[in-house]
């Protein structure tokens, strides 16, 4: 049996701090995996950080050139706190595996971004890194997203008939016919942040502000109505998405009870259509919108099937372990992208090695 010891680094689309999930991976002679999440933590971002990741697509060129060394630069040291915290012996980590910051996600265009050097993070950690895992994905006509997907298959496809993570975007995976299928649903937690921010919180705790409001119906029909949601799969969302279409028909200034909990419902109604209408028997949920109640209650209100709230490890970095196992694939030189939910032609083994020497 051959085992990987990888660390890997997951920032979303939140930008609320850097999942750190050290792993071990072992496959035996049937190729069939099992993982152990030896140590896992969230660093928190400081504030001026925030601001520098959430303006970075709208720096001059040199100045985002300079913002994806100081991030590689910044994953690097707190890499290597989380080592000096845990005691990991460097020499038995196989490789970091990072997610990097997505920036400019524009598949259609044939390229997508997720910033954070690689070989930045190597140098400062001493320990080879493996990054940029969506691009051959794009380079093969696919959307480079979502890449959680093969781990769910690989990982977890014993625990439940289908996969959500409620991230800043809610994404679903599942099997049918065979066949691994994936896409973004809809937001999740980046317009709820966005507004709790104007009352000067982070985030809606439980979804208590949300549940006070009362539902517009009318803002209610405009989002239920936005075109995404008519197209077929694959597809997903980016941050351009929800600045172009989504957040103009939002006022996140006034009345942000009632706006709140008209997204929350909005949310809840898009997900449980897709669970419902791909007659999903079960579903097991991940990421920070787990621990918004208010929302996991809506969502229960309309998905008359089981839903599994895994244990806080899994909830809280699941994606972080499964972007370490693209990493354990990748040396594995096994693909670690599925066309039939990215849209690409092939499987691809997507990543890019970087040496510390």
């Amino acid at each position: 049996m051959k085992s990987y010891e990888i660390i890997g680094l997951m920032s979303g689309t939140s930008m609320d701090g850097l999942d750190i999930a050290h792993v071990r991976f072992e496959v035996n002679k049937n190729g069939e995996w099992n993982f152990l999440v030896i140590n896992s933590e969230t660093t928190e971002y400081q504030t001026e950080f925030i601001e520098q990741l959430s303006n970075s697509t709208k720096l001059t060129v040199p100045d985002f050139l300079k913002l994806d060394k100081k991030i590689g630069s910044t994953f690097g040291e707190m890499t290597l706190n989380f080592i000096d915290k845990y005691n990991i012996n460097k020499s038995d980590i196989d490789a970091i595996s990072s997610h990097g910051q997505t920036t400019f996600h524009q598949p259609e265009n044939g390229f997508t971004s997720q910033i954070g050097c690689g070989s930045t993070i190597s140098f400062i950690t001493g320990i080879p890194v493996i990054n940029d895992f969506r691009t051959k994905d794009v380079i093969a006509g696919g959307q480079g997203a979502p890449l959680v997907p093969i781990g769910d298959l690989l990982l977890f496809k014993n625990q439940a008939k289908s996969f959500l993570n409620l991230g800043g975007i809610a994404n679903i995976s599942f099997l049918q016919n065979n066949e691994m299928i994936a896409f973004d649903i809809c937001p999740a937690n980046l317009p709820l942040n966005k507004l709790v921010n104007n009352l000067g919180f982070d985030y809606d705790k439980n979804g208590d502000i949300s549940r006070k409001g009362n539902v517009n119906q009318e803002l209610l029909s405009k989002l239920n109505n936005l075109d995404y949601y008519k197209q077929n799969h694959p597809k997903s969302l980016g941050t351009e998405w929800l600045e172009a279409i989504f957040n103009p028909l939002i006022n996140f200034k006034t009345d942000i009870e009632n706006t709140l909990r008209t997204i929350i419902e909005h949310e809840a109604l898009q997900i449980a259509s897709i669970l419902n209408q791909n007659k999903l028997e079960s579903v097991l949920i991940s990421g920070g919108g787990t621990k918004n109640s208010f929302l996991i209650e809506r969502l229960k209100y309309y998905f008359k099937g089981e839903i599994i709230i895994p244990e806080n490890k899994i909830i809280e970095f699941k994606e972080a372990i499964i972007f370490a196992f693209l990493g354990a694939l990748y040396l594995e030189k096994q693909t670690n992208t599925i066309s039939s939910v990215t849209g690409a032609f092939r499987n691809v083994v997507g990543g890019v090695y970087h040496i510390p020497n």
